[in-house]
């Protein structure tokens, strides 16, 4: 039984072509990325479910977080499609791999794959090796050939090929024949500047395929904006294993993303790479991931941002209500996002009946209602109001339009926001709202962090007895902008409100002289469509 047959998980694809995942190693070396040992075994759990071949899960040995990373994984993760590969170098010069402590390390992990970094450059091999080409060869051939005879699989990453390619490119094929001869599976190279275009990657791929005959993988850096154009590229050229990070994760501007890579190379090229139903779940992996490492997820990525199939301007409206196809380059439901309808100045009416039918509020073709929605948009907007990051103030005006009246659950009397100075530098504030719901009239005062918290505060002390569905929502961001004007301080104010009952999110938009009466507008709107979608029929 070979290595290959041995240590392939149940779900695993033929080894025909390798998608590898390095999230966990050279995504990691983002900016802002700080992963603990849990944060890894959770994003591997992750990577495995999508599907990856291949997950490096860091570089033991050379640090204790590393080193503990691959023993739990060992012990807590069963791996149903990707094989676990610890990453580490080629031995040290002058030395044997038999007798370094860091090529013990790699054995020790347990990892069925390892992957070696090895110097193609000869610049590099001189200036930071400091020792002879001829003894970096060695150091190849000697640890690759080492880890082959303990069992392992060998993958060996050519470090700044393309740049040494250029200024010597016998001795950068020479470092990928060594690999090749001394028992390597798969011999990458790497974009490690990232400075290479995807003309290049093809010429240089086919050039040293045809001369080394190894097998060829790709690893690129997005310093150009080209790592998903290079690593398709060198698939081109014939690379049949690339490596990838969710979300392009990565050192500088970041690594190949995993997502469009992967998409790419199912849905346009054919090839599968994935098992079978594990595409549409892309969308929730990649947010998934930028959750456990705290970042918010792009919203214009390819495939997977909210806004890779969002819609804005009324001409394609009206051709996707026609056919979805016309402005859309695959259907969203096979990558697991969806299509969205913007609303704003620019929309035309069938934006605003596609939309509404998003909403699930059915305008019946009304061409009269619909183009007073129009109208009423476009004034709003005109006002300093938006929509398109404003999905719930929009759906209640477009059911106060189609229902001749606003949802209310209470009628506001009036209210006030209190901000107090104390000598001691501190502040305090307090709101009072005076409201009427289900016929009583109530006053209530809290106090709170701030004048939007107090009133936020004090408007639940007022409605929870009568909507207990309150206590669950909750305020969990707030922007403010001010908008463009003739008056200095008196400049228009937009805020927008997210809200959420521990299940759904929603957004609201309030536009007012100042941000305390926008605030208020948008804390209207966000509790009247929280209750609304909470099935609390309205008061009035």
């Amino acid at each position: 039984m070979t290595t290959t047959e041995a240590t392939a998980p149940a779900g695993a694809l033929d080894d025909g072509f390798h998608v590898f995942d390095t999230t966990l190693r050279d995504g990691a070396q983002r900016e802002g990325i700080n992963l603990t040992v849990a944060d890894k075994l959770t994003i591997a759990r992750h990577l495995d479910d999508f599907g990856v071949g291949f997950i490096e899960g860091g570089w033991p040995g050379a640090n204790p977080r590393d080193t503990e990373f691959f023993a739990r994984a060992r012990a807590e993760i069963d791996f149903k499609n990707a094989r676990l590969v610890a990453f580490g170098a080629t031995r040290r010069a002058g030395g044997s791999a038999a007798q370094d402590p860091q090529v013990r390390a790699l054995l020790e992990s347990g990892a069925p794959v390892i992957t070696l970094v090895a110097k193609s450059h000869d610049r590099h091999v001189e200036l930071a090796l400091r020792t002879t080409l001829d003894e970096n060869l060695e150091m190849v051939r000697d640890t690759v050939a080492h880890l082959v005879a303990q069992g392992r699989r060998v993958f060996v990453d050519c470090e700044h090929f393309f740049d040494g390619y250029r200024a010597n490119p016998e001795y950068a094929k020479s470092v990928v024949r060594t690999a090749h001869e001394a028992g390597a599976d798969v011999v990458v190279l790497c974009d490690t500047n990232g400075g290479m275009l995807p003309a290049q990657i093809t010429a240089v791929v086919s050039t040293v395929l045809a001369d080394t005959g190894a097998r060829l993988g790709i690893h690129a850096q997005d310093d150009t904006g080209c790592a998903v154009a290079n690593t398709l590229a060198a698939v081109d050229a014939g690379a049949t294993h690339v490596q990838c990070t969710a979300n392009g994760y990565g050192e500088r501007v970041g690594n190949a993303n995993l997502f469009p890579v992967v998409a790419a190379l199912e849905i346009k090229y054919g090839r599968t790479v994935l098992p079978e139903g594990a595409l549409a779940e892309m969308t929730r992996i990649s947010h998934a991931i930028a959750e456990v490492v705290n970042l918010t997820p792009s919203t214009h990525q390819p495939y997977v941002g909210v806004s890779a199939f969002a819609h804005k301007a009324g001409l394609h409206a009206s051709a996707i209500k026609v056919d979805p196809d016309l402005y859309q380059h695959i259907d969203p439901e096979r990558v697991g996002n969806t299509m969205r309808m913007l609303v704003s100045d620019m929309a035309g009416r069938a934006s605003i009946e596609l939309k509404g039918r998003e909403l699930g509020v059915d305008l019946g073709g009304d061409r009269a209602l619909i183009a007073r929605v129009v109208e009423r948009v476009k004034e709003r907007e005109l006002a300093g109001y938006t929509y398109e990051a404003a999905d719930a103030s929009f759906e209640l005006l477009l059911r106060a339009e189609a229902e001749g009246r606003a949802r209310r659950y209470f009628r506001t009397e009036s209210w006030r926001a209190i901000v107090e100075d104390r000598p001691d530098g501190t502040h305090a504030n307090e709101a009072t709202v005076k409201l009427w719901a289900k016929g009583e009239r109530i006053v209530a005062t809290a106090e709170g962090n701030g004048p939007v918290n107090a009133l936020d505060r004090a408007l639940r002390v007022a409605l929870e007895r009568f909507y207990p569905q309150l206590a669950k929502f909750e305020l969990i961001d707030y922007k403010v902008r001010i908008l463009e004007g003739k008056h200095g301080t008196e400049s228009t104010t937009r805020v927008l409100i997210s809200t959420t009952d521990g299940t759904r999110e929603w957004n609201t938009v309030g536009v007012a002289p100042n941000v305390i009466a926008a605030s208020w507008q948008a804390l209207e709107d966000a509790y009247t469509y929280g209750l609304l979608h909470a099935g609390v029929e309205p008061a009035e």
